[in-house]
């Protein structure tokens, strides 16, 4: 993923034609057409540029003008927008893209588990803190590997491809302390709240709908502690809160893509300040350290890094993972 397509640096018709060939293409036809055709038309994108820089965003754009009632072919798309764009533009500037993908816990997992247990597991950018539940969700591994939580197969069940370089994890994380960091929480109870992180999954996902409900049940059990505020503020002071006697994780998952470059850089460096270990898994041309990694064979990768050290590539929803030479 480019950070510009986020932090919407570049114009519009530019955003969307990258967004259409290196995102949706192959992985939603619906998302493809509608970025493709948005790119090619002058009067939308013309009004997509009113919306202030970092609202221009094709995830946030498009599901709110689903939200709105769009679907099918670009021509609704066109039409929902010019037709309700007061509506449209409301709901723009009120939410936020806060895809929740609990799946991704599963490129994670190898990681987590391999790490000194017991785990205080930090997320920033946690929305509804889903993933900061990875102990409390099974996994199905393409080699076979199968992990359940002690008491049996959980409500959420997630399968990961494994390539060559990455090992399965044997076990589950021993998680003894939880929290999240986001500007906006999501109230797992509140229903208009989840109702819009369904609406952020692309269309033709139904997968991901599925689990995204799931793991909302799995959470309002037990809701995961997420506080507001800025990441760069705010992370310091709940760090210090985890017990001495865990492992402190910072975990971070499609965050850091929409801070610019001095506020990436200043994370790194207050992140790697702080005890314990550091995971991200961003889209490759997000981080310095990343960026020679990126290319157009893998162009739509994340890249999974401990401590700031590249380890692996993985699926941005969490479907595969595989080593870095694969």
């Amino acid at each position: 993923m480019d950070p510009a397509i986020h932090l919407g640096a570049a114009d519009v018709a530019t955003t969307y034609r990258a967004f259409g060939e290196r995102e949706a293409r192959g992985v939603s036809p619906v998302y493809e057409a509608w970025a493709l055709g948005v790119g090619e038309d002058a009067v939308v994108a013309d009004l997509l540029a009113t919306l202030p820089p970092g609202k221009r965003q094709p995830n946030l754009v498009l599901a709110a003008a689903r939200w709105h009632g769009a679907h099918g072919a670009y021509d609704d798309l066109r039409a929902t927008l010019l037709a309700q764009w007061p509506a449209v533009r409301a709901t723009i500037l009120a939410r936020a893209t806060q895809t929740n993908e609990a799946g991704r816990c599963a490129v994670l997992l190898p990681f987590l588990a391999a790490l000194p247990q017991p785990l205080a597991l930090l997320e920033v950018g946690a929305a509804a803190g889903l993933c900061l539940l990875a102990d409390r969700y099974s996994y199905r591994y393409d080699d076979g590997t199968a992990i359940d939580p002690a008491d049996g197969p959980a409500d959420v069940v997630l399968p990961c491809a494994l390539g060559p370089g990455v090992d399965a994890p044997a076990r589950l994380p021993d998680v003894v302390w939880r929290a999240g960091i986001d500007l906006a929480p999501v109230d797992v109870v509140d229903d208009d709240a989840c109702a819009w992180l369904e609406t952020l999954v692309w269309p033709e996902h139904d997968d991901r709908r599925t689990r995204l409900r799931a793991a909302l049940g799995v959470a309002r059990r037990d809701p995961p502690r997420v506080v507001a505020g800025d990441l760069l503020d705010a992370l310091p002071a709940l760090a210090a809160q985890a017990p001495p006697d865990a492992t402190l994780v910072v975990v971070h998952s499609a965050v850091l893509a929409y801070l610019d470059a001095a506020a990436r850089a200043r994370f790194v460096a207050m992140v790697t300040g702080l005890p314990g270990h550091w995971i991200s898994n961003e889209g490759a041309r997000v981080l310095p350290v990343t960026t020679a990694l990126a290319s157009d064979r893998v162009d739509r990768a994340f890249v999974v890094s401990v401590d700031g050290v590249p380890r692996a590539y993985a699926d941005p929803h969490g479907r595969s993972v595989r080593g870095l030479d694969d």
